[in-house]
């Protein structure tokens, strides 16, 4: 991979985080790759710090009206389902998968553009407090307090979850797809946390759930009613940025993207998208 191709990786992966949607993202790595090769600036000794202030910036423009958009969606807002996107290779492991979690992403949405910018920036990707302070335009000891506040947000409001070993994790992932599959949902009744939530996005394109529903007993209600009306959808494992999933499709046709997260070896989330224009962007 050449260097030119590092830096769009990277970029896109702090841009995704501080707008928690995919194609804004692409959009604010353009923007900053055609300010980069249009700016008559000569070789830059650290061409990708440059290229992640211009980045940032343009993201923290954009956090507004994004913000504004999204208090009139349709329903549930979701974040695009990533498939098969990784990019743990670019910094610490760990606090890249945690904030690309949908609950987190969930959170992020209601911090403040700075807020959430300098959490991002420093407890993500390392940016200390003096350069952050250029990007939001606030006084280093600002930009501490903004990170602060708005870590304790996050880890009140999406704490961090209790790992299990890896085969438990797929034992479950699997006893979830046979119940699916096999249509008697009772065997999911021991999977499922009782804080259990399930989130739909439809995009005010198809028909969703416009409200979380909250509940081993009202989310098994709604996964019943959806095997009902979706009868013959194969659900095909899948793994997305925030974790496993499954692709359910029809006849070859992607319906909808299903994430599933999971704590101490039980099914807290389960972030199902249907939005046409949000699979266009992952049918891939």
């Amino acid at each position: 991979m050449d260097e030119g191709e590092q830096h769009r990786r990277y970029l896109f992966a702090v841009a995704y985080r501080l707008l928690g949607s995919a194609a804004d993202a692409e959009d604010a790595v353009q923007e900053a790759l055609l300010r980069r090769y249009t700016s008559g600036v000569g070789d830059l000794e650290h061409e990708r710090a440059w290229l992640t202030t211009v980045t940032s910036r343009i993201c923290l423009d954009q956090l507004g009206s994004a913000r504004v958009r999204r208090e009139t969606y349709a329903g549930t807002w979701l974040p695009e389902p990533l498939a098969g996107y990784d990019d743990t290779d670019l910094g610490d492991t760990v606090a890249l998968r945690e904030s690309v979690r949908t609950a987190v992403l969930l959170v992020m949405e209601s911090l403040s553009p700075a807020e959430r910018v300098t959490l991002v920036l420093h407890d993500v990707f390392g940016m200390d407090f003096d350069r952050l302070a250029t990007v939001v335009g606030r006084t280093p000891a600002a930009c501490r307090q903004l990170a602060s506040r708005a870590r304790r947000r996050v880890r009140a409001e999406a704490p961090p979850r209790t790992p299990v070993p890896a085969a438990e994790h797929r034992r479950v992932m699997e006893a979830f797809l046979k119940a699916t599959a096999d249509g008697d949902l009772t065997d999911l009744i021991p999977l499922l946390d009782p804080r259990v939530v399930l989130r739909s996005d439809g995009g005010g394109e198809v028909t969703a759930a416009r409200v979380p529903v909250h509940g081993p007993d009202r989310v098994l209600t709604l996964l019943s009613g959806l095997g009902r009306r979706y009868a013959g959808v194969h659900a095909r494992p899948l793994r997305l940025a925030s974790g496993e999933g499954f692709a359910l499709e029809l006849d070859g046709t992607l319906l909808g993207v299903l994430g599933v997260e999971l704590d101490a070896g039980r099914i807290t989330e389960l972030n199902l998208v249907v939005s046409p224009t949000k699979l266009r962007y992952q049918a891939g």
